[in-house]
């Protein structure tokens, strides 16, 4: 099978790259490269790996790539609420339009695998489920809500709507709330929380990956649905995450000040009962990300600035 990803430089795309390149797969990887990343460097001597420069926009370069692969995994995205408000006519164009168009050129004979959020449900204090309803509280969420309705419009297509991701990846990014909080415990010492009451799901980059290809190998069984993925053992708080931190830097100082609001009030708990029954299941823990990030920490430690975010 010959996979398409687009955004295969980015943090969920260059691990889904190396996980499939390790399977036998053939994968070209479509993506500008907005923020100067090298984090597809290591797989240019695999000749099962291709590399297109392009920007999703150029939908007539995308659709040329589109029609000549099995598997279209359109990961290109401007992610979360803070980069979606700063560029909205972006966001719409690559969140949505691309997904849209994709979809619009694409035959039943090929796959199609879109990334999701768990943000797009909002904040709710019954447990969430794939028919929990949409309340989307950003620009960014409601992009990946019309992108999601654009793929069942199609009647084929498989939605993974993820949780918060965390974990060790070439792309780095420690704007994510496990990714930061373990930062700023390793070089700070201290971490000070507002809005700490508020929960939510989590999940490892790489089960992110093995998502995907769990959804390439059954997109028969699973084909036309939305899959929440995430870590059922990992639902919580921030308080109980920076707690889980603490586990590792027992002299954390850790206090809770309402100093700030969150732009994107998320706050519930999250079932993954249905990707489960369909026989997915994770093999990184929280406790897994948290130690991997304190290790890449003397590595990390000297570029905490704008090269790990995604603004």
């Amino acid at each position: 099978m010959k996979i398409l990803i687009t955004g295969a430089g980015g943090y969920i795309g260059s691990v889904l790259t190396e996980e499939l390149l390790k399977r036998g797969y053939t994968v070209t990887a479509y993506d500008n490269l907005a923020y100067n990343q090298l984090s597809l460097l290591g797989f240019f001597g695999n000749k099962k790996f291709t590399f297109v420069s392009g920007d999703v926009r150029d939908h007539a370069k995308l659709l040329s790539c589109v029609y000549e692969h099995d598997v279209i995994i359109p990961l290109a995205a401007i992610v979360g609420a803070p980069a979606c408000d700063k560029f909205k006519v972006e966001a719409t164009a690559i969140n949505f339009t691309q997904v849209d168009t994709i979809l619009k050129n694409i035959s039943n004979n090929q796959q199609i695998i879109i990334p999701n959020t768990n943000s797009q449900y909002g904040s709710s204090e019954a447990i969430i489920t794939e028919d929990s309803p949409f309340k989307p509280l950003s620009h960014y969420a409601k992009t990946k809500c019309d992108a999601e309705k654009a793929l069942f419009d199609s009647s084929n297509g498989i939605s993974l709507r993820l949780a918060t991701v965390f974990g060790v990846s070439p792309r780095m990014r420690l704007d994510l709330l496990v990714n930061d909080f373990t930062a700023r415990a390793y070089t700070d010492n201290f971490l000070v929380l507002f809005e700490s009451h508020f929960k939510r799901n989590f999940i490892h980059v790489r089960d992110v990956a093995q998502a995907f290809i769990f959804m390439m190998n059954n997109y028969t069984k699973c084909n036309n649905q939305p899959y929440n993925v995430g870590l059922s053992t990992a639902n919580l708080t921030k308080l109980e995450l920076a707690l889980a931190i603490k586990k590792f830097i027992p002299n954390l100082v850790i206090k809770e000040d309402q100093f700030a609001q969150d732009k994107d009030k998320r706050n519930y708990i999250v079932s993954n009962d249905k990707i489960e029954n369909a026989g997915w299941s994770p093999n990184y823990s929280l406790d897994d990300g948290i130690r991997e990030i304190l290790a890449a920490m003397p590595i990390l430690k000297n570029k905490l600035d704008k090269s790990f975010t995604n603004l």
